[in-house]
């Protein structure tokens, strides 16, 4: 089953998407895009965004700053206020 984010954009950050493994859909309010293994989307800072995991897990490797909010413009359950580090 999709797992999917919440809409929301980034005021400031671009994001760069990298699907290490599973398949992912960027949606975005124009058009969606697929992203497989290997392949990567850079998200524009300001373009409304939707990342759905299509196969119910999608690992991702996601490049942008760490002052970066996890749901951008809005607050929801899946907001993140305090970052976990891997040391």
């Amino acid at each position: 089953m999709p797992s999917r984010f919440d809409w929301h954009h980034h005021d400031v950050e671009d994001e760069l998407f990298l699907v290490v493994a599973g398949r992912m859909k960027m949606a975005l309010r124009d058009r969606d895009v697929i992203v497989g293994p290997g392949e990567f989307i850079i998200v524009p800072h300001g373009t409304e965004h939707c990342p759905e995991a299509l196969d119910g897990e999608c690992q991702v490797l996601l490049l942008e700053p760490n002052s970066t909010l996890n749901t951008g413009n809005v607050e929801t359950e899946k907001t993140r206020l305090t970052l976990e580090r891997l040391d």
